[in-house]
């Protein structure tokens, strides 16, 4: 997977300590010929199914992110309608061994337009699936979900929710 280059830079100063970043998570729905569908793609790395994710480069507002990562990772244009969650991830550890924790945006988003195709090598499949027939993911792109399709008024702020529930 692509490593931005002030990663790269950082990672030469600091090694594999702890790195806190931005992440933009881009839950993309549209409606479909069945009712509403949901925008996966098939991660590189690990084979895993998960929404578009990415992380925010210096500077750039996070729902700039989530646009941007839509058209590099399925090659799809969306508009970014509300955020949706704003949490901390636990600890992600890379298989070469570094460490970066996560502030996530997780931006409710429409699709515009676009046939959903890898676009940057970041993932090897993208398109779309009924709501309720999503494949298996892990928990982490799985809880993005959830309180995407919630589609409670006010942003959901931290994990309170996983304690009292979406509803």
């Amino acid at each position: 997977m692509p490593v931005p280059d002030f990663i790269l830079d950082l990672r030469a100063k600091v090694g594999h300590d702890m790195l806190w970043l931005s992440g933009a998570t881009a839950v993309i729905l549209r409606d479909g010929p069945t009712g509403l569908e949901l925008l996966l793609v098939r991660r590189s790395d690990d084979g895993a199914w998960s929404p578009v994710c990415g992380i925010v480069d210096p500077g750039e507002d996070p729902h700039v992110a989530a646009i941007r990562e839509a058209a590099e990772e399925a090659s799809v244009q969306i508009a970014v309608e509300r955020l949706a969650w704003l949490n901390v991830t636990e600890p992600v550890v890379y298989d070469n061994g570094d460490v970066t924790q996560y502030i996530d945006h997780t931006f409710r988003c429409r699709w515009l337009s676009g046939d959903p195709v890898p676009g940057d090598g970041e993932a090897s499949e993208a398109r779309f699936f009924a709501v309720d027939e999503l494949p298996v993911m892990p928990r982490n792109y799985a809880e993005r979900i959830e309180v995407v399709l919630a589609d409670r008024p006010e942003t959901v702020l931290g994990r309170d929710w996983l304690r009292d529930g979406l509803r």
